[in-house]
């Protein structure tokens, strides 16, 4: 069996017992080639898929493992992408249809992972083709669309055909929001209470809703006091009063889209961040029974359906602990989307009986919130409408009518499992009788302005990419990620904002690309994704109804659209000229906009680097004079021949040019030319001057004179090459000598770390806290091994203690803190 991750391959091999060997493809195994197209259009868009890099020697080991076995079964996620991975795995280990059979399951639990083997069948090439359309449709726009951003914006840039959609719509929003023009209008807030009556409890606030016989407008202050002057000498008194029970309803279970935008509002996760917890949670955690088991079903879905074992187990949950009260008469079913797959489940708990609280010491902080709210929605879901007592009050006064409503919580029902997002209080209101007379204590004219549309949040994004059908549920986490990386959007205070750059390349897509650009186009475009899934709609129509108006598009768009720079505020300290915003894959720096007439350049932050300065130092090299320069490591000198001459020099303690590579009489012992004296950022070492076809270094003593390395009798793991000591800024490891083709490494054994010493560069453990001598008692997800706590940028964590062959992390859970706490005190 092959399934996508380590950690999901030992949740299911406890299942299937020793007749079945359980591997992972570690995701996706082949893609279209990084550098072309990859598609043959005239062959009806055949692909040319390759092997990814860094999969040759997974494919390579599960061609072995297949070789092996008379059947494999491929048990990739129950999804597009899923069988999608499963088909190209069958495609790259060469395997004919009879030795394959395709099976799924949505929960990794004993009975759900032997049940699905009572229906395994071939692989779907409806659902494989979809994704194919996708991944094509997608290489279209980001591949042709791509350069031409290059060369009428900036390089490094980029486009896609879902992602540009969300930049749209986050980019309207900051349009309308710069063009809002906020108007005034005033509101009159009365407060009264039964006539005669003197407690503070007895005092309410209403509304003016009406004035003389319309709804009430006053939008300047001279019209409000008016009023307010003429309510001021009337009586008031209840004109009616209507009492209601109006009940609140139990949301559905979580789908993935609901399950980001409530791990946004109530959590204050990322949407990728949900997801890989949510990820976590459902291909297996060891809770203290037989091994890891699955949590929650499949968290990419967008069904609402709920297994009739999974009802019945919920409703005994509810009758028992909380009772008959909470329980309604039949379970609830709740509607999804048109294009849900109810084939699958809402995301819901595997086992009700593995309640958060039973559970929380085996779970990271992040997988225990995550798992309490996906529990508590499940069952809150299933359970009764809480109740409330609304009474809405009208009150006379003159020519005026005010409204007022108190809301009294009756009965709790779900919400004692699930309280409501944000604060949630009971408005009271005294007891009042319809003509009772009322006291007036105050009346207040107030002065408001209307506010512009909200900045999208997260969880709104989600919400109406969702609404408006543009990418799937499992996309919008990456799609919120790549935009930001992109920079084309910023998120600040937990809102997005559209940047200078996001503006302008949405300008220009929806000015010569507005099919593309077009929320309905790109929302038919999932619609005819779907049908081609469902066998109702041919690939190559879709992808030809897409590709030719679009190739006519960027036709025109290369000859008319206009070159557009994205300005800044600051000027050129060389010219004068406005410096521009400029991109590369570094990030971002501003330049001039007079550019190649004028190559000055500088950060972000608009600070500049002092200008080169002529010293009276002569190259050695080709006798010119040197130029003091400054760069992120601090001053140094270059010569004034570049590019012609490339030589430098560093500074010493006297400001004395020093050779930053001095040539030794040593030899590299791989391709036998001369080693060089280096400098590095732990120090000097001898490089070879074949670089960068040899990479071949050394370590030096404080002479200057190689470290005799020490050699080791270990093979590596990976090629079966030489292992090496090397060093690094965590101290000294193993690394195969056979690089670069070769990176494996692994740490130092134990009988040589003596031998070894600290020597350069390794990590000084003084001042430090000893995290060695915590035990714990946790184990790696990936490969069950056994935890170590460690101590980063951002806290402390657990890592596994088979890295670097096996480099799984995790929140330590509550037990280990206190452990943690006992040894630092923090």
């Amino acid at each position: 069996m092959i399934v996508e991750s380590p950690k999901k391959a030992k949740s299911i091999n406890k299942f299937l017992g020793t007749a079945y060997v359980v591997k992972a493809s570690m995701g996706h195994v082949r893609d279209l080639p990084e550098r072309k197209l990859g598609l043959d259009v005239e062959h009806g868009y055949l692909p040319s898929y390759e092997i990814m890099k860094g999969k040759k020697d997974t494919v390579g080991e599960l061609k072995r493992e297949a070789a092996k076995a008379e059947m494999v079964y491929l048990a990739t996620d129950p999804d597009r992408e899923g069988e999608a991975i499963a088909w190209h795995l069958q495609q790259a280990l060469d395997l004919p249809d009879e030795r394959v059979r395709r099976v799924m399951f949505h929960e990794i639990t004993e009975r759900a992972v032997k049940e699905a083997f009572q229906h395994v069948g071939p692989i779907n090439m409806e659902m494989v083709n979809a994704q194919q359309a996708r991944r094509f449709l997608d290489r279209f726009v980001g591949y042709q669309l791509s350069p031409l951003l290059w060369s009428k914006v900036a390089r490094h840039l980029s486009a896609g055909r879902v992602q540009s959609v969300a930049v749209r719509l986050i980019a309207d929003r900051e349009k309308e929001i710069r063009a809002f023009v906020s108007e005034e209008y005033w509101k009159i807030t009365a407060s009264v209470s039964p006539e005669g009556a003197t407690a503070e409890s007895d005092r309410f606030e209403a509304l003016l809703t009406e004035w003389q016989g319309a709804k009430f407008e006053a939008g300047n202050e001279t019209d409000a006091t008016a009023i307010r002057d003429a309510l001021a000498v009337a009586p008031f008194k209840v004109a009616s009063i209507e009492e209601v029970e109006k009940l609140d309803k139990a949301d559905a279970p979580f789908k993935t889209s609901t399950l980001q935008q409530q791990g946004a509002i109530r959590l204050r996760f990322s949407g990728k961040r949900t997801m890989k917890v949510a990820q976590e949670l459902y291909e297996g955690i060891d809770v203290g029974t037989d091994g890891p088991v699955g949590l929650i079903t499949y968290m990419r879905t967008d069904s609402l359906s709920v297994s009739k074992e999974a009802i019945e187990n919920v409703r005994e949950l509810i009758k028992s602990d909380y009772g008959d009260r909470y329980l309604p008469a039949k379970p609830h079913r709740y509607a999804a989307g048109k294009s849900a797959q109810e084939a699958h489940e809402a995301i819901r708990p595997t086992d009700l009986s593995l309640t958060p609280d039973k559970i929380k010491g085996r779970l990271s902080i992040d997988q225990f919130k995550l798992y309490q709210l996906i529990y508590r929605r499940f069952v809150a879901s299933q359970m009764t409408p809480a109740v409330f007592a609304v009474t809405n009050v009208s009150i006379a006064a003159g020519e005026g009518l005010f409204k007022s409503q108190g809301k009294i919580l009756k009965f709790d029902g779900y919400r004692r499992v699930l309280s409501p997002a944000g604060k949630q209080e009971d408005s009271l209101l005294p007891p009042l009788a319809s003509g009772q007379a009322l006291d007036l204590h105050s009346l207040a004219p107030t002065q408001h302005f209307t506010q512009p549309p909200p900045r999208f949040t997260e969880a709104t994004l989600i919400k109406a990419l969702e609404k408006e059908n543009i990418g799937r549920p499992s996309t919008y986490a990456p799609i919120i990620q790549t935009i930001q990386t992109r920079l084309y959007v910023e998120q600040k205070e937990r809102r997005f904002f559209a940047t200078d750059l996001g503006m302008i390349v949405t300008d220009l897509l929806v000015e010569h690309f507005p099919k593309i650009m077009d929320l309905k186009f790109t929302a038919k475009m999932e619609d005819e994704l779907d049908e081609i899934a469902s066998a109702k709609e041919e690939m190559v129509k879709v992808l030809d109804d897409f590709y030719h108006p679009f190739q006519d598009a960027l036709k025109v768009a290369e000859k008319q659209m206009q070159k557009v720079q994205v300005p800044s505020s600051e000027v050129c300290l060389v010219c004068g000229a406005p410096m521009v915003v400029k991109f590369s894959k570094t990030g971002q720096f501003l330049g001039c906009s007079k550019y190649p007439e004028c190559k000055s350049t500088r950060p972000m932050d608009g600070s500049a680097r002092p200008a080169a300065v002529e010293t009276e130092h002569i190259c050695t090299k080709c006798g010119k004079p040197l130029m003091l320069r400054e760069s992120k490591r601090g001053q140094f000198l270059s010569c004034s021949g570049y590019p012609a001459c490339k030589e430098s020099f560093n500074l010493n303690d006297q400001g004395q040019p020093v050779p930053s590579v001095v040539e030794t009489e040593h030899v590299c012992e791989k391709c036998g030319k001369p080693m060089a004296l280096r400098q590095g950022s732990r120090g000097n070492f001898l490089g070879c001057t074949g670089y960068p076809k040899c990479r071949n270094t050394l370590p030096v003593d404080d002479q200057g004179q190689p470290v005799t390395p020490v050699k080791v009798e270990v093979k590596c793991e990976k090629c079966g090459g030489p292992m090496g000591v090397k060093r690094g800024k965590r101290g000294a490891f193993l690394g195969c000598l056979n690089y670069p083709k070769c990176r494996s490494t692994q740490p130092v054994p134990e009988e040589l770390k003596e031998q070894i010493g600290e020597g350069p560069g390794a990590a000084s453990s003084a001042g430090k806290d000893d995290l060695k001598a915590i035990v714990c008692d946790e184990t790696c997800e990936n490969c069950g091994g056994a935890m170590t706590v460690r101590e980063g940028r951002r806290g402390y964590f657990l890592g596994c203690a088979n890295f670097p062959k096996c480099k799984g992390t995790k929140e330590p859970g509550e037990a280990t803190l206190e452990k943690i706490t006992a040894v630092t005190g923090r």
